[in-house]
């Protein structure tokens, strides 16, 4: 399991969601770490998809699951860390009000990323693949997320 970097071991435990709101942000991505499949994704990868698609190309999913949107991204953004994201739960939606008790509760706090890879390379170590550049299509709430640094990092009132 790939320790999540400094800049994210030093946050504070994020604070629990106010049940008004279904703002949060977090990491979907981490630069430079591999994931449970093997997946590098190097600084850059994102950037051409996030200016083709923006925020609202970009769907929320509950568990990767298409039927199940859950919200709306307002922003996602490439940092030295990784993939930033803010998002919007619907809490007029069962599964929205679900996601943001979950998520109060601290039961849920994973990210992950669909996408489809249109640069890869070999990694240095064998097995890995690094990620150049992807196509991102939504980035969903999980149990379990495939990268264990990718996290809700803050919760908003």
């Amino acid at each position: 399991m790939s320790r999540p970097p400094a800049a994210l071991r030093d946050i504070a435990p994020p604070p629990r969601l106010d049940p008004g709101t279904g703002l949060f942000t977090g990491y979907a991505s981490l630069f430079g770490l591999a994931d449970a499949q093997n997946d590098v994704v190097e600084r850059g990868a994102f950037a051409a998809s996030l200016i083709r698609r923006g925020p609202a190309g970009i769907r929320m999913l509950w568990q990767h699951d298409p039927a199940e949107p859950i919200g709306c991204w307002l922003g996602l953004s490439e940092d030295p860390v990784g993939l930033r994201v803010t998002g919007q739960l619907v809490t007029a939606t069962t599964r929205g009000r679900e996601a943001r008790d979950l998520m109060a509760a601290g039961a849920v706090d994973g990210l992950s990323i669909g996408f489809r890879a249109i640069r890869a390379a070999p990694g240095r170590r064998g097995g890995l693949r690094r990620l150049l550049e992807v196509d991102l299509w939504e980035v969903s709430v999980v149990t379990f997320p495939a990268l264990a640094g990718a996290r809700v990092l803050r919760v908003a009132a």
